[in-house]
């Protein structure tokens, strides 16, 4: 699913990236094989998660390649304008203040910079009947694919573009800092 999310970004040889709830790492090792060049950034609220991805990516990270810290998205401990991608996959269905957390990452990302988020499930995708209790019990976020939308125009970004993988019931929503 990482895979087909991120294929519907263009990710250049140059980029700062930051991966907003790292987990185990897996993603930031993909974003860095992409951005050879770049300097990728990972945040996960979760110690253990924290300490997964530092493990899994270390040697991107003595080379100084890849930073790993705990931090939440709600508080984002980067300058204003500091990355040119920012992804979020599988994450943002906890986030706190989701239009609030929204804004925050559209303030460390640089003019023209883009947001792609990558769900397994949203409301109407083709495992929500399965999902939808589970989602409410979490009492997580399960968006369908106008809320979406709306969620990103709102926060601010434009250049919003949605893709859905039916046979899967996978969404990744894209969306432009102005």
């Amino acid at each position: 699913m990482t895979d087909w999310g991120l294929s519907h970004a263009r990710i250049g040889k140059d980029f700062v990236v930051l991966d907003v709830g790292c987990g185990g790492g897996a993603t930031i090792r993909k974003l860095a094989s992409i951005a050879e060049n770049g300097t990728v950034h990972g945040i996960d609220y979760s110690s253990g998660s924290v300490a997964a991805s530092r493990a899994f990516n270390a040697d991107l990270s003595n080379a100084g390649r890849v930073h790993i810290q705990k931090a939440a998205v709600s508080h984002l401990p980067f300058s204003d304008a500091s990355f040119d991608l920012i992804t979020a996959i599988e994450t943002q269905y906890y986030w706190p203040d989701l239009p609030g957390d929204m804004r925050e990452i559209r303030r460390v990302l640089r003019p023209r910079g883009r947001l792609l988020i990558v769900a397994e499930t949203y409301k109407g995708g083709r495992t929500d009947k399965l999902q939808r209790p589970v989602m409410k019990l979490l009492g997580a976020a399960h968006l369908d694919v106008r809320a979406h939308r709306e969620l990103f125009i709102s926060a601010g970004y434009q250049d919003v573009e949605i893709f859905e993988e039916r046979r899967k019931g996978w969404i990744c929503v894209t969306g432009t800092k102005p």
